[in-house]
């Protein structure tokens, strides 16, 4: 089997979002993101990334719908599984600084063989895990 050469990452996820401003607003707020990019593209369109305070991961392209087909899918962009998974290291403290800001949790905390772990829904009802692996 051939291998790929050199360091290869996910680097972005897309995620489409309503408006820019409003998803910007909900994850630099609620999740504690930064803003990491917001280029002006033109014709309405922008290059929108943000991601962990800590810079660890991958970032999230905030994908603005501009059709029909785009906008059916906010919200469900995995057909109701969970989407996105938010890694910790202190469960606790992210937990309830989340429930602070309102974010929607779908289920109290639970603890697995893999972690801790609740599912929460982004602003458009996406799921996502908030986990603290086991280490």
């Amino acid at each position: 089997m051939t291998r790929f050469a050199g360091n290869r990452r996910i680097a972005t996820i897309a995620l489409v979002v309503a408006d820019y401003d409003e998803a910007i607003a909900w994850y630099v707020g609620r999740l504690g993101f930064v803003l990491t990019e917001d280029v002006d593209l033109g014709g309405g369109k922008r290059w929108v990334t943000v991601s962990p305070a800590d810079g660890l991961g991958a970032s999230l392209l905030l994908a603005e719908a501009s059709d029909d087909a785009q906008r059916k899918s906010i919200g469900n962009q995995t057909g109701g599984r969970v989407f996105l998974f938010l890694e910790t290291d202190d469960f606790a403290r992210d937990h309830a600084m989340m429930l602070e800001k309102g974010v929607e949790f779908r289920e109290a905390p639970r603890h697995e063989a893999y972690g801790t772990v609740a599912v929460f829904a982004d602003l458009h009802g996406n799921l996502w895990d908030l986990i603290e692996p086991k280490r």
